[in-house]
């Protein structure tokens, strides 16, 4: 066989793998073809093999028959109208973090929006995309997406600190770094900076709550996700009576207050009614200071077949800023209507990913 047949039916494996497995599997099988690796590779990754930070995927969309996957780096080809899920990382006076970010395929002449998805508890980038399935929706409808890592290091769980009061202001800790990716990936791609949306599932709701109250002149709207709001804790053991809906210490209301009595940004939240990990006492603390629109469908209850019932809450502030609550009824401390594919999901909930997009292209930065 010749070079080139085998190493197109070796690159139509690894978007198998793609598919199958998920972008992790894929890459390590390219980097193995690309390098030649012989069988003493699968002794290496049973070893724990490295992936290098600047690896980037490069393949078709989706939707296109024949897609095949290559490393652009090595393979040197012109990535512009393809489709790629790269690694980088991004460092300032508080750190640094690991970041995936997905562009879609196509000429990106116009500006295209940016959303930043955090990923919860034992989670990271890869999961996360697999589980919400937002780079499917990017690939659709044209956005970039970037999936900002908490390593082990900074928490052994690899959780946010939205706890810790340096990390929850502007300018300081992990919103410093989150920001910072943020604007990497404004300044290096055609990004509009008025259609720039914050997302998060769990500590990662909570952190993206964090962001929309400290950086509200960057992202145009946030989505929570059985999250909890800004400044409710202020250390471990508050953080725990907070996630259980218990009541809050007295420096954790104060804190409160002064963040949610003036909702500056709009925000879509999810809560299911059965999550045992966070109360969904959190989810209606996170609209406080909206209130129900005073014309128009304020409340409806919503059975989709084959989904889980939930009630839909239209707010609004005083300020006229939206908000939308959504509780699933029934529904655990998992992503709705998510890919299984992908740890802490919820495949029968309603659509979250979806309805969150929805949201945040409805709403555009006030300058």
């Amino acid at each position: 066989m010749k070079l080139e047949e085998s190493l197109l039916n070796s690159m139509r494996e690894a978007m198998t793998l793609l598919r199958t497995r998920g972008p992790t599997e894929a890459t390590q099988a390219i980097q193995r073809i690309l390098r030649r690796e012989t069988d003493g590779v699968a002794n290496r990754a049973a070893s724990g093999g490295v992936t290098p930070e600047a690896d980037t995927v490069v393949y078709e969309a989706p939707t296109k028959k024949g897609a095949e996957t290559l490393n652009a780096r090595e393979a040197h080809i012109d990535v512009e109208d393809r489709a790629y899920f790269s690694s980088h990382a991004y460092s300032n006076a508080a750190g640094r973090r690991q970041y995936r970010l997905y562009v879609p395929a196509g000429n990106h002449s116009e500006p295209l929006p940016l959303i930043v998805m955090l990923h919860g508890c034992t989670q990271n980038a890869d999961d996360f995309a697999a589980g919400t399935q937002m780079n499917a929706l990017a690939e659709r409808h044209r956005f970039l997406v970037a999936y900002p890592e908490q390593p082990q290091q900074a928490n052994p769980s690899k959780c946010w600190n939205w706890f810790k009061p340096d990390d929850q202001r502007c300018e300081r800790g992990e919103p410093s770094l989150i920001a910072g990716i943020t604007r990497e990936i404004i300044a290096a791609h055609n990004v509009d900076p008025e259609r720039v949306y914050v997302a998060g599932l769990s500590a990662g709701g909570a952190m993206a709550a964090i962001m929309i109250d400290t950086y509200p002149e960057l992202f145009a709207a946030a989505g929570v996700h059985s999250g909890l709001p800004a400044r409710c804790a202020h250390d471990l053991p508050s953080a725990l009576a907070a996630m259980k809906g218990g009541r809050r210490s007295r420096q954790a209301r104060h804190a409160m207050d002064a963040v949610t009595s003036l909702p500056k940004r709009p925000v879509i939240v999810f809560h299911g009614d059965a999550d045992a990990t966070v109360h969904i006492r959190n989810a209606t603390q996170l609209v406080h200071g909206f209130a129900a629109r005073p014309h128009g469908d304020r409340e409806q209850r919503r059975n989709d077949t084959g989904r889980r019932a939930c009630t839909v809450s239209q707010l609004v502030s005083a300020d006229g800023i939206d908000a939308e609550l959504w509780t699933i009824h029934g529904g655990p401390h998992a992503w709705a209507g998510g890919n299984a594919r992908g740890s802490y999901t919820d495949p029968v909930g309603p659509d979250a990913s979806a309805e969150i997009l929805r949201f945040f292209l409805a709403h555009h930065q006030r300058r």
